[in-house]
């Protein structure tokens, strides 16, 4: 049976409601239209030059990536900007734009349970629970499991560079080196954010992205007192690439018949690090 963009699309927000994405999201149908046949969707993280022209040699009928072209608001498209030089390109080769991004996060095999399922974290529970219409419970932003026993927090990085593609920047981590930890908290992509939340402060370490200069600075300085945990912070990118994979499967369990192919250009912004 032929799949249209409407059908597909129908399929993506099933699988991720629109209604549970963060109020400042832009998730969803970006360009394509709903009548167009769809063959063949290929998964990216970003929207970029590379991975655009990736989808359009694949003669990909669909782009479905994780951060959304248009998450802030835009006056021109003209092709004289990247997002309308992408979207005319990706107009002109007759592939769509999707995006799902904190919709995909929060769901029961979304972007941070995929991470904390490859952890082994055992009993993860969301650090922030789901609250769209669509949400159920046990569902929600970030995770916070137990390891099946406690491991040093240098092992624990190490585990993380093996899990990770890797990046220019790698993994930095503040704590000691031989810290026991066992109880984990986690947020694929920038999570600063929770560093307040009763599951990050009671865990032994947090892993998330773009940890800013002073709420690490603050956060660590809190856990020298005895009461906050050891920072891992990791690539945003490759911290979200691991759901692709997953989503991917979902894709061909729900479409049939439909190529589902997943993208493994870096699309990390950094290209190399001068240490000192």
């Amino acid at each position: 049976m032929t799949s249209t963009l409407r059908t597909v699309n129908t399929v993506i927000e099933q699988l991720w409601p629109l209604e549970n994405a963060e109020e400042w999201d832009a998730p969803g149908l970006v360009s394509g239209s709903p009548d167009a046949e769809i063959t063949s969707i290929h998964l990216a993280v970003d929207a970029v030059a590379e991975t655009v022209d990736e989808a359009l040699d694949l003669s990909a009928d669909l782009l479905l990536v994780h951060h959304p072209l248009l998450l802030r608001g835009v006056t021109t498209v003209a092709e004289s900007t990247y997002k309308g030089a992408l979207l005319a390109r990706l107009i002109r080769g007759g592939c769509a734009l999707v995006a799902a991004h904190t919709n995909a996060d929060i769901v029961e095999n979304g972007v941070c349970a995929v991470i904390a399922s490859r952890l082994g974290l055992q009993d993860a529970v969301p650090l922030v629970a789901a609250r769209g219409r669509s949400a159920v419970v046990g569902t929600g932003i970030g995770r916070v499991g137990t390891l099946v026993e406690p491991i040093t927090l240098g092992r624990l990085a190490l585990q993380l560079a093996e899990l990770l593609p890797a990046t220019a920047t790698g993994i930095r981590v503040a704590g000691h080196y031989e810290r026991l930890v066992s109880r984990v908290a986690l947020c694929g992509g920038a999570g600063d954010s929770l560093l307040g939340e009763p599951g990050v402060r009671g865990a032994d370490v947090y892993i998330t992205s773009d940890l800013r200069h002073h709420p690490a600075s603050e956060a660590k300085e809190q856990g020298a007192l005895g009461r906050g945990p050891a920072l891992v912070d990791v690539s945003h990118w490759a911290s979200e690439w691991l759901w692709l994979d997953v989503a991917a499967e979902q894709l061909r369990a729900a479409l049939p018949g439909v190529t589902v192919t997943v993208s493994e250009l870096r699309t990390d912004p950094w290209d190399f690090v001068v240490t000192q």
